[in-house]
């Protein structure tokens, strides 16, 4: 690597952020980046690893070149590390902010807690590639005569149809919304990913020639039928929408609400699109209880917290994971142990190994407490440990069992696997239906964004390789 006893004379560093008491005043992001000076000096930091499980399946699902790109940028090859960068990952400005990377837990580094900086890297990358005017348009040179149909416009879907659109295909995306991104746009907070860097994307995508049909809901505006008739090859990503139920008595009262629509109306107002149709949901000055201890629950808190809460509580049924992990039992995978979000960070009560047993109601048909019990390791209700919480709104975030059923899947009648996603192998992509594929999370259920970008990938280069025979796409 460029500079070997880098990780021996160079602390760790990563993005700063602005205090929390300043951050929660506005919705947008607030990391704040680092010099290009001292990124060159995280990046020398990347050891010369035998095996570096960084960019292996433990690592990085897209399998960026990480200590590739590191030792380019140490050497102040900046250009050249944007096109290491970019022939893994079609959206390195997401995944730099919004990946919990874990490249960085597979880190050899992080065997003493101090793994490269990977996350904060790749993002300087991607920032400094788009500002120096590096990220163009890629049009094909030449039409293959071939035409895809992709449903949904979220990573898996936008990755697939640039990758599909670079080979000289004719690609059209149906999104149900009235503008692009999927999740990226309506799911998640301003806070973690501001939408200007979605319509980068987009107008990129616009000018290598994807075809977009927005209000497009297929199943219900317009049947697959037609997508099939028209198109040599139709791929599903629609996402994991329908949410998993609490369970419990009193979810039915009117200030209690699943986490997307509350998410969802929030980015709206933040894209000045007109919500007077759609129900308000707002946190201020209310006390707030979100269920749920995942992503989404802290996305609602950080919500909440800006919207002007009085106190957001969140509630965890999983017990307190330890401060620190068992290193030689858990690298170089995902570690169990006790992160706090930056939203959590901003003022969040947690209450772990915590059931919600019932949600109380007063006279008006709203939510007035939400009972709660602690749980033992098997999760059952441990005697004599209820206690109330006051709750004048309750957000359900316990994340996403299954894609939706009604229209597009009920029309397809392709086979579903065990968990009702539908079933496609990591292979080819191919449903049980001839011609359409799926993938990203309507196909692996609830995951990152970084596996729906990796399997938009794999996919188009399936669908190119059963198209024209061959194919030059990445694996």
């Amino acid at each position: 690597m460029g500079k070997i006893t880098g990780f021996l004379e160079i602390d760790r560093e990563q993005n700063r952020k602005e205090p929390a008491s300043d951050r929660i005043r506005h919705q947008g992001e607030f990391t704040i980046p680092m010099s290009k000076s001292r990124i060159l000096d995280q990046a020398a930091r990347c050891m010369d690893c035998g095996v570096p499980y960084c960019h292996g399946d433990t690592g990085c699902p897209v399998h960026n070149q990480i200590p590739d790109w590191n030792d380019l940028i140490y050497n102040g090859n900046w250009e050249e590390a944007t096109r290491s960068l970019y022939s893994t990952n079609n959206f390195p400005e997401f995944t730099g902010r919004i990946c919990p990377a874990p490249c960085e837990e597979a880190c050899v580094l992080n065997l003493e807690d101090s793994p490269v900086s990977i996350k904060t890297i790749e993002q300087a990358i991607a920032d400094n590639a788009i500002k120096n005017g590096w990220v163009i348009p890629r049009p094909a040179k030449k039409a293959t005569g071939k035409k895809v149909a992709i449903v949904g416009s979220g990573p898996a879907g936008l990755a697939a149809a640039q990758q599909l659109t670079r080979v000289g295909h004719e690609v059209h995306i149906f999104e149900r919304e009235a503008k692009p991104g999927g999740l990226l746009r309506y799911g998640i907070p301003d806070f973690k990913l501001e939408k200007h860097h979605i319509d980068f994307r987009i107008e990129q995508l616009l000018a290598e020639g994807v075809i977009f049909h927005f209000n497009e809901n297929i199943g219900v505006t317009r049947s697959l039928k037609m997508l099939q008739d028209n198109h040599d090859a139709v791929l599903l990503c629609g996402g994991s929408e329908h949410p998993r139920e609490v369970g419990c008595k009193g979810a039915e009262l009117s200030n209690v609400h699943f986490a997307m629509p509350y998410l969802i109306l929030q980015n709206r107002i933040n894209e000045n699109e007109d919500v007077s149709h759609i129900q308000p949901i707002s946190a201020a000055n209310k006390h707030v209880v979100v269920i749920g201890g995942g992503d989404t629950a802290s996305d609602c808190v950080g919500t909440a917290i800006r919207q002007g809460a009085i106190a957001v509580t969140q509630l965890d049924i999983r017990p307190q994971p330890p401060i620190k992990e068992d290193k030689l039992s858990s690298w170089p995978f995902w570690a169990i142990k006790m992160r706090t979000s930056s939203s959590q960070a901003e003022g969040a009560i947690r209450e772990f190994s915590t059931a919600t047993m019932e949600i109380i109601g007063n006279d008006n048909g709203q939510a007035s407490f939400v009972k709660c019990t602690k749980v033992d390791e098997k999760r059952q209700a441990i005697k004599e440990t209820e206690f109330n919480i006051k709750a004048d709104l309750v957000l359900m975030a316990i994340g996403f069992a299954h894609p939706i059923f009604a229209g597009l899947l009920e029309e397809l009648g392709a086979d579903l696997d065990a968990r009702k996603n539908l079933l496609a192998d990591e292979f080819t992509y191919k449903t049980s239906i001839d011609n359409i594929y799926c993938s990203g999370d309507m196909r692996r259920g609830q995951s990152l964004v970084v596996w729906a970008i990796r399997e938009g990938r794999q996919a188009a280069r399936s669908i190119d390789l059963d198209l024209m025979g061959r194919t030059d796409l990445p694996l």
